[in-house]
C-alpha cells in the first residue's frame, strides 16, 4: 500500500496565520517596523491638525494664518503617503505568494477607498452648496470612517488585535469628530487621532522589543 505524501491543504484560519506569521517575519528581516509607520502619521496629525486648529479664524486670535496650516498639512499628508509606499514596498519584498497578493490588494484598498471618498466628497460639496463649517465636519468624519474602516479590515487579515482596535478608535475619533463642531473636529483629529497613532506606535515598539531574538542586530 502507498502512502499518500501530498499535503492536505490548510483550512483558512491556518492560512491567515500563516500569512501573518510570514508578513511579521518579513518585517523583523528587513526592518520594516509598523511602529515607525504609526510614528510618522502621529507626527503628521499631531503637528498638522494641531495647527489647523490653532489657526481657526473662530478664534480670537489665530496663531498662523490658515493658509499657512493648510500648507503645512499637506506637506505632512503628501511626506507620509510617500513613506507609507515606502513602507508597503520594504515589506512586500522578498514576499511571494498569498501574502505577496494579500499586501498588495490591501495597499490598493487605500488608495480606491480614498479617491472614491474624494470624489463623492466633492460632488456632495457641489450639489448640496454645503457652508465651510458642515464641509469641514463631512471631510474629517468620512476620512475618519474609512480610515478606521480600513484598519479594522488589516486587523482581521494580519490577524492583529491591536491594528483591530485601533481601527474602532479611529471610528469613535470620526463620530467624536462630527458631534463636536468646528473647530473642536480639528482639536479631535489632533489629540485624539494623532494621540491614538502615537500610543500604537510605541505599543508595537515595545512589542517589537520583547519578540526580538536575542543577539538580533536593529536596523
Amino acid at each position: 500500500m502507498v502512502e499518500d505524501d501530498e499535503t492536505p491543504p490548510l483550512s483558512a484560519e491556518e492560512s491567515l496565520n500563516l500569512i501573518a506569521r510570514q508578513n511579521e517575519r518579513m518585517r523583523r528581516e528587513l526592518g520594516a517596523s509598523p511602529a515607525r509607520l504609526l510614528g510618522v502619521w502621529a507626527f503628521a496629525w499631531l503637528v498638522g491638525w494641531g495647527l489647523v486648529y490653532l489657526a481657526d479664524p473662530s478664534h480670537a486670535k489665530p496663531l498662523l494664518p490658515g493658509w499657512v496650516a493648510a500648507v503645512v498639512v499637506a506637506v505632512l499628508f503628501v511626506a507620509g503617503i510617500a513613506y507609507s509606499i515606502f513602507y508597503g514596498s520594504r515589506v512586500n519584498r522578498g514576499i511571494r505568494g498569498p501574502s505577496q497578493l494579500v499586501g498588495a490588494m490591501y495597499g490598493w484598498s487605500w488608495m480606491i477607498s480614498f479617491a472614491a471618498l474624494t470624489v463623492v466628497n466633492l460632488r456632495v460639496m457641489a450639489v448640496a452648496q454645503l457652508a465651510p463649517a458642515t464641509i469641514s465636519l463631512l471631510w474629517s468624519g468620512t476620512s475618519l470612517l474609512v480610515t478606521g474602516a480600513l484598519y479594522l479590515t488589516g486587523g482581521m487579515l494580519w490577524q492583529d488585535k491591536l491594528q483591530y482596535g485601533f481601527g474602532v478608535w479611529i471610528i469613535v475619533c470620526g463620530g467624536a469628530s462630527v458631534l463636536v463642531g468646528v473647530p473642536g473636529n480639528f482639536l479631535v483629529l489632533c489629540l485624539a487621532g494623532g494621540g491614538g497613532f502615537l500610543v500604537a506606535s510605541l505599543v508595537y515598539y515595545l512589542r517589537e522589543r520583547r519578540g526580538r531574538p536575542i543577539g538580533t542586530r536593529r536596523r
